[in-house]
Order: structure tokens, then sequence, then C-alpha cells
């Protein structure tokens, strides 16, 4: 893995692009270094095992709008990251497959509490059934919160990074059949949470089916991407997004960018997304901008006991976590992705790291971003 030789080169770069962008926008000079400060810590972050790092700060009622970027987007070429570059965004994916399907409830095409036997078809309901699935008494509500008692199809030897590199073509039935294949069932319907791909590529045949759309143009509909002002999230092509605008990912060093989309694609992932954009998702979603009564984003929110303590505090497409001591709602996305709203902030975080690594776990410049974004209303309010 390279160096950093051109990071003082970068820095200056970005930091001139930032100013520019300030200016226009009319940020105060205070305004400007808090902006610096931003982006000091992407540039602190690299190192010979995070090549690259992408970066948002949204928060409208505080007069803050930032987007940086810090390192490479091809580590080969040395063609560096841009702020507007798109990326995989995987995981995260599932936090607008579920506001969709909350959509659909809301507009009364589902119930949430209806059995997925009612809204999927019958070849994938026949599928489950041969692993002890039943179709009939599993819900909507328990694959938005993993508490189906799916496995997860991608613990299989089709995941081993020899085998993505081959561009396998995947369909959403393979990926069924290699549930019930691989694995074994986690567990009641209901009785315990198990995160499962599975089950979310599940509910986004549910969106297609309802919709009469594919997954990507029912998404962007049902969430009213145009008026939130997102142009850049979209379903990747299904051969790859090869525009030149896509960066690329990495896995322990190696470079994911010719891995087929399908991999993780029909629900559990699939969206490619800027920084800018997931923040102004989240900021938009707990702003009360994407469904049409308030009271479904506590329905989304709503948290299960279960008799077992679960690994997260999954709701519906999203969990709660802490952040320095501050109550956040996120996600992340399997490539290096993390999105994370403050309520007693009214701000949202997101971060893209170039190269996805077992060994950082969760994004550690979060909460350094949030420190900045505090330590900055601190002092604006004691001047």
């Amino acid at each position: 893995m390279r160096s950093i030789e051109n990071h003082f080169q970068t820095f200056t770069m970005l930091a001139i692009v930032s100013l520019m962008v300030m200016a226009s926008s009319g940020c105060s000079t205070s305004e400007k270094k808090d902006y610096q400060n931003f982006q000091t810590l992407l540039d602190k972050g690299l190192s010979e095992s995070i090549p690259g790092i992408l970066a948002s700060v949204y928060a409208p009622d505080q007069k803050v709008e930032w987007s940086g970027a810090s390192g490479y987007n091809d580590v080969n070429a040395r063609t560096e990251l841009k702020p507007h570059n798109v990326f995989r965004i995987a995981s995260v994916t599932k936090t607008f497959v579920a506001a969709s399907i909350l959509r659909l409830w809301e507009d009364g095409l589902l119930g949430l509490d209806d059995p997925i036997s009612m809204h999927i078809s019958e070849l994938h309901a026949n599928i489950l059934k041969t692993d002890g699935y039943d179709a009939h008494k599993i819900t909507i509500r328990q694959l938005l919160m993993h508490s189906a008692g799916l496995a997860e199809h991608t613990q299989s030897p089709k995941y081993e990074i020899d085998f993505l590199k081959k561009r396998h073509v995947w369909s959403r039935t393979e990926q069924v059949r290699d549930l019930v294949e691989y694995t074994e069932p986690v567990g009641k319907p209901g009785c315990q949470f198990s995160y499962s791909d599975t089950g979310y590529i599940l509910l986004g045949e549910i969106v297609e089916k309802i919709t009469n759309k594919s997954m990507g143009d029912a998404i962007r509909d049902l969430l009213q991407f145009d008026k939130l002002g997102m142009s850049n999230t979209y379903m990747e092509d299904f051969e790859g997004d090869f525009s030149g605008n896509r960066i690329h990912q990495y896995f322990d060093g190696v470079d994911t960018y010719n891995f087929h989309p399908s991999l993780d694609y029909f629900g559990g992932g699939g969206l490619l997304s800027t920084t800018s954009d997931l923040c102004r998702f989240f900021y938009s979603l707990f702003n009360h901008s994407v469904f049409r009564n308030q009271a479904t984003l506590q329905t989304m929110l709503s948290s299960v006991e279960y008799k077992t303590e679960p690994t997260m505090d999954y709701r519906m497409g999203i969990w709660q976590i802490e952040i320095n001591g501050h109550k956040a709602f996120t996600h992340s996305g399997f490539w290096g992705t993390y999105v994370a709203f403050v309520p007693n902030l009214n701000a949202s975080f997101a971060v893209n790291y170039s190269q996805r690594s077992s060994t950082y776990g969760s994004a550690s410049i979060l909460p350094n971003l949030i420190d900045v974004f505090t330590e900055t209303q601190k002092e604006q309010l004691a001047k």
C-alpha cells in the first residue's frame, strides 16, 4: 500500500475549494476555520491501510453543510478522491428499503404484520419452506427488525474473496437458495435478533412487487429524492457503474471495483450515494420530510425486547448507539460507509473509507467530527 507523499498537496487543493464554496455561501471567517478543522481530521485519518476518506456534516439549523475528501480514489492510478464521488453504500441501503416499506404501509398497500407469503413469490416461499422457514408465520415487521429467524445467505463459500473476483452474477432467487443450502434457521420468528441480508432482499422483492417498479426506481419515487435534493443517490447499473464517478473501494488491499454489483444488490445493498446525500437523507428522515405522518418515524424507531440480549439495538433499517455521550441513530455498510444522526444536535454525519478493513471496526473519525461540531457550537453560543 502507498505512502502519503502527496498528502499536503491534496489538503491544500481541497482546502482552497472548500473556502471558495464557503465564500459563495456567505460563511463567516470563524465558519471557514471550523470547516478547515473538519478537513484536518480527514487528512490526519489517512494511513498506509486507509488510502482515502470521504465525509460530510449536515446541520442546516446551525448553517453547517460541509463535505470533504482526502487521499486517493484509485490507489494504483493515484487519482484523488473528490467530495462528490459516489460509492457502494452496501447495507446502508437497508435504511432506504425500510423507509420505502414504511411509505407503502402509510399508503395502506401492506401491513407490517402481514405474513410475507402475501407479498413474495410462491417460488421464494417454497424455497424457504425446504429449510423449515414458514412464510405464513414470518411478518414484514420481523424482516425489518432482523427478528424473523433467518440466517445469512452471505455465509457461503461463494462470498470468499477469490470467488467474488470472478464477477459471478447473482439473482435474488439464487441468494434465497444459498440461504437454505448453506445455512440453518436461527430460531423461531420474533424470538431473537439475528442480522440477515436475506431478509432485506425479500423486502426488496416486496417493494418491487407492490410498486411494479425496479427497486431503485421505487425507492427514488417513494422517498422523493428529487424533493430532498438527493441527485447523487441511485441504484447501480446491474453490470456496474463505470462512469468514472464511482470510487475504488478496497477490502484488505484488494480492489473491489470490478466485483459484480449483484453480490449485494437486491435490498441488502445496491445503492450508490455520496456522503452529502446520506447526510441529507438521515437529516430529512428525522426532521419529518420523508414520511407522510410524523408518527411513522416513531414506528420505525420502535424497539423490541428479546429473552437474549441482541448484539445491537436494531429498529427498522436503523439502530441506536451512543457516540461521545450523545444518543445517535446509525447504519453502516460493509465496504466502509458509516452514517449517523444525532437528535440533540439535530445534525447528521457520514463517512466513507476507501478501504474496508476488519481491523478498525466502527468509523473512528465520526466521534471526532462530532467533537469538532459540538465545540464549534459552544464557541458560537459563547460569542
